[in-house]
C-alpha cells in the first residue's frame, strides 16, 4: 500500500453539516438583488431550493454546484451577481469549518511514508483546495479530486476511478479513510481498496470493528 486517499469534510476538518448558520450577509445580498428577506427567511428558502436539487440528483449520484443552487434561488441575477453571491455565502458557511489541532503534524508524518490525496464531495470547486492551503498542508497532497469537478459524487465508482487514474495506481495500492459508510467505506471497497471509517460513537455495526477509527489520529496505528 503506497497511497492514502482521504475524505475531507468530517475527516480532515470538523464542520457543521448543514447550511450557513447565520447567513446575514447572504440575506442582505439577496435583498440587494431584488429578493428581500431576513436571515431566517433566507434559511427557509435556501433549504427548499437546496433540497430540490438534492432530490433531483440523489438516485443518479449526479453532483450539482453552488452556482446551480444560486441560479435557482436568484433566477433574475446575472452570472457575475451569482458568482459574487456564492462567494458571500461560502464565506459565511466556512465559519462552521474547524481545523483539527495536530492535523498538519499527522499529515506530515504520513507523507513521509505514503503519497496522500483528497477525494471529496463538494459543491464548490475551490473550497477544498483553499482549506488545504489555509491549513498549511496543500504541499503534502498529491491530488485533490472533487465531485463538482467530475459531475458525480461518492459513492459513484467514477470518482474513485478518477482518483486512481490521476495517481497512476491500482485500487490495491490505496487505502481510503472517511466518515461516511457509503461514500468512504463501502464505495472504495467495491473497487478493491482497503478502507477505514471514522466512527467515534460506533454507530455503524455493518463495518467491522477493526475497520473503525475513533478519529483520524488513530490511522497510523492501524497502518502498521
Amino acid at each position: 500500500m503506497s497511497h492514502i486517499l482521504f475524505d475531507f469534510f468530517g475527516t480532515l476538518v470538523d464542520y457543521d453539516d448543514g447550511h450557513a448558520p447565520a447567513p446575514v450577509k447572504s440575506a442582505a445580498m439577496a435583498t440587494a438583488l431584488g429578493r428581500p428577506m431576513s436571515a431566517d427567511e433566507f434559511l427557509t428558502r435556501w433549504d427548499s431550493v437546496w433540497m430540490a436539487w438534492e432530490s433531483r440528483c440523489f438516485s443518479s449520484h449526479r453532483e450539482f454546484s453552488m452556482l446551480d443552487v444560486a441560479g435557482s434561488f436568484l433566477p433574475d441575477a446575472s452570472p457575475t451577481e451569482l458568482a459574487a453571491f456564492v462567494d458571500v455565502y461560502i464565506a459565511e458557511w466556512n465559519e462552521g469549518v474547524r481545523y483539527l489541532p495536530g492535523i498538519e503534524v499527522l499529515l506530515s508524518s504520513l507523507a513521509g511514508r505514503y503519497r496522500l490525496a483528497v477525494v471529496s464531495n463538494t459543491h464548490e470547486p475551490d473550497l477544498v483546495p483553499a482549506h488545504l492551503a489555509a491549513m498549511g498542508v496543500a504541499g503534502l497532497i498529491d491530488a485533490v479530486v472533487t465531485s463538482v469537478e467530475l459531475g458525480v459524487r461518492k459513492p459513484a465508482p467514477a470518482i474513485y476511478e478518477s482518483a486512481l487514474t490521476r495517481l497512476g495506481i491500482p485500487a490495491s495500492a490505496a487505502v481510503f479513510v472517511g466518515d461516511n459508510p457509503s461514500a468512504d467505506y463501502f464505495g472504495p471497497r467495491s473497487l478493491g481498496m482497503r478502507s477505514f471509517l471514522i466512527d467515534p460513537a460506533a454507530r455503524h455495526s455493518a463495518v467491522p470493528p477493526g475497520d473503525r477509527l475513533s478519529s483520524i489520529f488513530d490511522l497510523p496505528a492501524v497502518l502498521l
